[in-house]
């Protein structure tokens, strides 16, 4: 089966690095035109872009910021005209032990919650009316394992926000469908990318492999051949679903 995304312009958020660049590769090698969203790596960003073709561009935003968010589809359709669909992959995962002091506990609260949840919202809602007007979109939404079965306690606000994303793409597939919008939600479980290795630094690396049925760690390469199927329009009748990517670790 040959994947056409020809015809799609698609924004991918955090697209800089990890999953992110693996999806937003993968999109352009469909042939889509993509927008590489990025916070801080300019010329990593850069790199992506050069590498997804001479149609794609990269858009700064800084998604622990309100106007930031809402501003960035607004960019996106002053350079394209249009957007097809909506790639919700940039996230923070930041280690709160319960004995950090309430002011460090509650920004670190804060900023998981806005970039893992408040920008999709933000962002989604930014792009509804286009997509209604257009009569047609789709919104992936990398959530987590971690939305379904929790997560160590230090990681509690992660989780929470990525149960969050979950909630909010199947309230988008229920509510919009009759406008042509499709949303599905992709949890992966560990997938070997910056955000991995600090947590296994941490906890060391027997936590995540003692896990998986299969013998070796998920590449962000594993996760983005998924998302390209869900865009090209193959399974827009499972919309509001949600698909594991964990390796076996997690089965629910």
């Amino acid at each position: 089966m040959s994947l056409d995304l020809s015809d799609q312009i698609v924004l991918v958020t955090g697209a800089s690095r990890g999953i992110g660049r693996a999806i937003a590769q993968q999109c352009a090698a469909a042939g889509a035109t993509v927008a590489v969203h990025y916070g801080q790596s300019a010329d990593a960003a850069a790199d992506v872009a050069v590498r997804c073709g001479p149609t794609a561009q990269p858009f700064q935003a800084d998604l622990t910021a309100l106007d930031a968010t809402e501003a960035l589809v607004a960019q996106v359709l002053r350079a394209y005209g249009r957007l097809d669909a909506l790639v919700l992959n940039a996230g923070v995962a930041r280690s709160m032990p319960l004995a950090a002091p309430t002011e460090a506990w509650a920004a670190d609260w804060n900023d998981t919650m806005h970039v893992n949840l408040r920008a999709p919202e933000l962002l989604c809602r930014a792009a509804l009316p286009h997509f209604q007007a257009q009569g047609h979109g789709r919104i992936v939404g990398i959530a987590s394992r971690a939305a379904f079965r929790g997560d160590v306690p230090d990681y509690m606000a992660y989780a929470a926000s990525k149960a969050g994303l979950v909630a909010l793409m199947r309230s988008l597939a229920r509510g919009f469908g009759s406008d042509g919008i499709k949303a599905f939600t992709v949890a992966p479980g560990f997938v070997r990318t910056d955000m991995a290795q600090a947590f296994i630094d941490q906890f060391g690396e027997g936590i995540v492999r003692d896990d998986l049925s299969l013998n070796e760690l998920t590449e962000p390469e594993d996760v983005a051949p998924l998302v390209a199927f869900l865009l090209s329009g193959g399974a827009d009748h499972a919309t509001g679903t949600t698909i594991d990517i964990n390796a076996g670790s997690y089965v629910h």
